[in-house]
C-alpha cells in the first residue's frame, strides 16, 4: 500500500475514533449531569454526609474533564483510558498500568463478582427438552464475557424452547453488561408469546432505546419443536450450521444486528431436523482464531470438522470441536470469547 494511502486511512479511522468519543463523553456527560442532580439533593437531604459530597466533587471534576478536553486521559501516563472502563465508570482518573495499590484491589473484586453474575446467567451444562439434547461451551476470552447463551422453556408451552447466541461489540466488563442487558430482554419478552423474528424486533427496539449508539449485538434466536421443527431468526450473526447425515449445511443471516436502527423488522426461516441431526451456533470467537502463522480458522474448517462428527451427542461434538480449535491456535494468543452451542434432535 503507497504511502499517501495509508495516511489516508490512518486520517479515516482517527476520524470516526473521534466522532465515536464525542457521541460517548455526550451520552456519559448526560448521564453525569443526571447523577448530579441526584446527589445535590441526597447530600442537602443529609445535611452534608462526607461521603456524599466527595462523591459530588468526583462527579463535578469529571464534568471539568470534559470541559477541558482532559475526560478519558490518563493523569499518571497521559495516555487514553480504557473506553469499556469508561462506559462503566465515568469517574476513574487512571489507566490500567497506573491504578494505586487500592484501586487494583477493588477492581479484582468487582472482576470477580462479575465473573460470578455472568456464570449465574448461563444455563444448565448439559439440558435435555422433550425429543432434544442441548449442549454448549462458554469461554470468555479474560475474566468475563461479551458473547450471550441461553436457553428458555416457557411454562405454558412445553413442546417448544429457545435458544439463544450472540456478541456483543466489546469486550470485557462493559461487554458484559451488555450481554446482562439482552438476557434480560429476551427472559422478560418469552412470556408475551411472540414469534421468533417478532420476538427478535422487540428486542431490538428496547436494546436500542436503552444502549448508546456506538454498541450492537449480533445474534441468533431459534425455536425448536417436538417434531422437529427449527424456526431461526439471525439478526447478522456467524451462520448456524445444520449437520445432517447428508452433509452440513449453512444457514444465511436474515437480518442486521441488533442495535443499528430501532425501527429494523426481522424475518424468520425454518428447517426441520432430522431424528440424530443436530444444529451447530457459534460466535465469531470460534472462526476467526488465528493460529501463530495468522490463519483463521474459518467457517468451511469448522463445518467440515463437524460433519466427520455429525454421530457424536451435542457435549461430544462441543468437545472435539473446543479440541480442534486448540490444535490449530497451537499456543497463539487468545484474542475473543469462545462460545458454541449444539442441539441434536433424539
Amino acid at each position: 500500500m503507497d504511502t499517501s494511502r495509508t495516511e489516508n486511512l490512518t486520517g479515516t479511522e482517527s476520524g470516526r475514533a473521534q466522532k465515536l468519543n464525542m457521541v460517548r463523553d455526550a451520552a456519559l456527560q448526560s448521564q453525569l449531569l443526571e447523577r448530579r442532580k441526584r446527589l445535590s439533593t441526597a447530600t442537602a437531604d443529609s445535611k452534608g454526609s462526607t461521603s456524599l459530597v466527595q462523591l459530588l466533587h468526583e462527579v463535578d471534576a469529571a464534568l471539568e474533564r470534559m470541559n477541558s478536553g482532559t475526560f478519558g486521559v490518563c493523569e499518571t501516563c497521559h495516555d487514553t483510558i480504557e473506553n469499556e472502563r469508561l462506559l462503566v465508570d465515568p469517574l476513574i482518573r487512571n489507566c490500567l498500568d497506573h491504578l494505586s495499590a487500592i484501586e487494583q484491589r477493588g477492581l479484582q473484586r468487582d472482576l470477580d463478582l462479575a465473573y460470578e453474575i455472568q456464570n449465574g446467567l448461563l444455563p444448565r451444562p448439559d439440558i435435555r427438552v422433550d425429543g432434544w439434547q442441548v449442549a454448549y461451551h462458554y469461554e470468555p476470552a479474560g475474566h468475563v464475557s461479551g458473547d450471550y447463551c441461553d436457553l428458555i422453556i416457557p411454562e405454558r408451552d412445553s413442546d417448544t424452547f429457545f435458544f439463544l447466541i450472540g456478541d456483543v461489540t466489546g469486550k470485557g466488563v462493559a461487554a458484559s453488561l451488555l450481554m446482562a442487558h439482552l438476557h434480560a430482554i429476551f427472559r422478560s419478552l418469552i412470556t408475551a408469546n411472540l414469534p421468533v423474528d417478532g420476538l427478535v424486533s422487540r428486542a431490538n427496539r428496547i436494546f436500542c432505546e436503552g444502549t448508546m449508539s456506538t454498541h450492537f449485538a449480533t445474534l441468533v434466536c431459534g425455536r425448536a419443536s417436538r417434531n422437529g421443527l427449527v424456526e431461526l431468526c439471525n439478526a447478522g450473526h456467524c451462520f448456524p450450521l445444520a449437520v445432517r447425515g447428508t452433509g452440513v449445511q449453512s444457514i444465511p443471516s436474515t437480518g442486521l444486528p441488533l442495535g443499528l436502527f430501532c425501527d429494523s423488522e426481522f424475518s424468520s426461516r425454518s428447517i426441520t431436523l432430522e431424528p440424530g441431526e443436530s444444529l451447530a451456533l457459534y460466535t465469531d470467537g470460534v472462526t476467526e482464531l488465528r493460529n501463530p502463522a495468522s490463519e483463521e480458522y474459518g467457517e468451511p474448517r469448522l463445518s467440515a470438522f463437524l460433519g466427520n462428527q455429525r454421530t457424536l451427542e451435542p457435549r461430544n461434538m462441543i468437545a472435539a470441536s473446543i479440541g480442534d480449535l486448540s490444535v490449530f491456535r497451537a499456543g497463539a494468543a487468545k484474542t475473543d470469547d469462545v462460545t458454541m452451542m449444539v442441539i441434536r434432535r433424539d
